[in-house]
């Protein structure tokens, strides 16, 4: 398979890039400014491109003609717990988060849907924390309306690619031990990735745009 992965330097997006390569795929992996992990990679099958998901200048380097799998990985927390208060929020702060965990993988499809190969599968990386269902604990405001917002895109864009043989879904990673999580956490990179492209084989069992967790769970929103 041809596999596109944003956010890939680092991560869960690294971890997908580790995964896909060992399974003898031909992954283009994109990082924003620097290479980071990819960089000790050395794999004839894996292509770098240089990408900002947050601005509308697409990537730097050569595309695959055919998509097989598009992963949006690329995400931003924003600031800590205490910024992401309903008393600290800011709107400068919303809108940051926003730009790239939301509109970014929206540009990413605008900008790839027509390289998507019949019967492909675009997986976006939302979070629970974007669940309104599960919603207890309240704050975290920019991150939770980035991904909240995400899962109502990914499923437009499932109701909008099926005529193009596309399935599009969303992806709950679990609590993954990362820099972002400060290495706290439930899980694994390798676990997450693991569940998860599992997940993305068997994307045609899920209804278009569905939810899903790493362990192939539903997650109501």
């Amino acid at each position: 398979m041809n596999i596109l992965i944003t956010g890939a330097n680092r991560g869960i997006g690294l971890g997908f890039v580790r995964h896909y390569l060992a399974g003898g795929h031909h992954v283009w992996a994109s990082h924003r400014d620097h290479a980071g992990g990819l960089s000790g990679i050395e794999n004839a099958s894996l292509h770098l491109l240089r990408w900002d998901v947050a601005n509308d200048a697409g990537p730097v380097g050569e595309l695959p003609d055919s998509i097989d799998l598009l992963i949006n990985c690329a995400g931003i927390y924003g600031p800590g717990k205490n910024g992401q208060e309903l008393q600290s929020i800011t709107p400068e702060v919303m809108q940051e988060v926003f730009n790239v965990d939301c509109i970014g993988p929206l540009r990413v499809v605008q900008l790839l849907h027509e390289r998507m190969a019949r019967g492909g599968v675009i997986a976006n990386l939302s979070s629970k924390m974007g669940s309104s269902a599960d919603n207890s604990s309240g704050g975290t405001y920019a991150y939770r309306a980035a991904k909240a917002g995400l899962v109502i895109i990914s499923k437009s864009m499932a109701v909008d690619l099926a005529t193009e043989g596309v399935h599009v879904l969303s992806l709950h990673p679990g609590w993954v031990r990362t820099d972002m999580t400060h290495n706290t956490g439930l899980i694994d990179v390798t676990e997450s990735v693991a569940g998860m492209a599992d997940v993305i084989t068997r994307a045609r069992q899920y209804e278009p745009g569905a939810f899903v967790d790493f362990a192939g769970r539903v997650v109501p929103y």
